[in-house]
């Protein structure tokens, strides 16, 4: 499943994000991970979940991201939630092109039983409309 927390720059989607991560490490038995575009908020996560630098790999388009997010499922099957802050900064791309994006890892995430929890910046009115199911 894929879920979506959307709002403008400095609305609170980090700090939603970081919160949700860190209670669901509480009570979920497999891993869970929390993708970003750098370090910042490594401190702010409980030591249980596992965070990664995205742009340590170098992902920077949205084939790479989904390549990415795949060999990450593919290396640990007991991987249950994924956290994506800055998911913008990461695909590099406009929203309206991705739409391909959004319905493959919905496809790999429910075929791996996996949850992934994206928080991605716009103004809540422009969201594509193919975005509007995923929305939380």
């Amino acid at each position: 499943m894929v879920q979506i927390i959307y709002g403008k720059k400095g609305s609170g989607k980090t700090k939603r994000l970081i919160d949700l991560a860190n209670e669901t490490v509480k009570e979920e038995q497999g891993n869970v991970l929390f993708i970003d575009d750098d370090n910042r908020y490594i401190f702010d996560l409980r030591h249980e979940i596992r965070f990664i630098n995205a742009g340590d790999y170098g992902v920077r388009s949205a084939q790479m991201f989904c390549g990415f997010i795949c060999g990450l499922l593919a290396q640990n099957f007991d991987i249950r939630v994924l956290f994506v802050d800055a998911f913008l900064k990461l695909v590099q791309d406009d929203l309206r092109g991705v739409a391909w994006l959004f319905e493959s890892l919905d496809k790999i995430c429910q075929e791996h039983n996996v949850r992934l929890v994206i928080s991605c910046s716009g103004a809540t009115d422009d969201a594509p409309e193919f975005m509007q199911k995923y929305l939380i």
